[in-house]
């Protein structure tokens, strides 16, 4: 039986980390970001999502 350890990119449009299949965000930061105001840049901390405004 093979497994496969599937890949998405986060659903908060400015992130660029990948979350695993069943997962829609890469963190709380993600999830609560955009919901109210249209974001740019992406504060989630991670190493390849940079702040930049």
């Amino acid at each position: 039986m093979m497994t496969t350890n599937e890949q998405n990119k986060c659903a908060h449009l400015p992130c660029r980390c990948l979350v695993q299949a069943g997962d829609k965000y890469c963190s709380q930061a993600c999830k609560e970001a955009g919901s109210e105001d249209v974001e740019i840049a992406c504060q989630c901390g991670h190493g390849g999502c940079p702040l930049t405004a």
